[in-house]
C-alpha cells in the first residue's frame, strides 16, 4: 500500500495537518505502507509552477491533486485524511504485514 503526501510527511500530525493525520492514523491500526512524497505545494507560491507535473501521479489515480490518498494493493484508492483514518481503523493491520 502507498501514502501519497505533501512534504509535512507524518511529522505534521501533531499540528493536524491532514498528511501527517492520515500517517498517524495507519501507524496506529498497525499498517506497514510505502510513503511517497509529492511535490506543489498550495501554501507554498515558489512550488506552484511544478504543481501539475509533481502531482500528475496523484492526480491519474484520484481524478484530483489533493493529498492525502492511500493506494491499497488492489489498487483502490481511497482519498482525504478522515476517510484514510476511517478505513484504517475499520481495517486493523496486522502485526509484521
Amino acid at each position: 500500500m502507498v501514502l501519497f503526501t505533501c512534504g509535512a510527511r507524518k511529522s505534521a500530525a501533531r499540528l493536524g495537518h491532514p498528511c501527517g493525520k492520515a500517517a498517524k492514523a495507519l501507524d496506529d491500526a498497525g499498517h506497514r505502507y510505502e510513503l511517497r512524497v509529492v511535490g506543489g505545494y498550495r501554501m507554498v507560491p515558489w512550488t506552484w509552477g511544478s504543481r501539475e507535473e509533481d502531482r500528475a501521479e496523484v492526480r491519474e489515480l484520484s481524478g484530483a491533486n489533493e493529498v492525502p490518498i492511500l493506494v491499497l494493493d488492489d489498487g483502490e484508492v481511497i482519498a482525504g485524511s478522515a476517510v484514510i483514518a476511517r478505513w484504517a481503523r475499520a481495517n486493523p493491520g496486522r502485526a509484521g504485514s
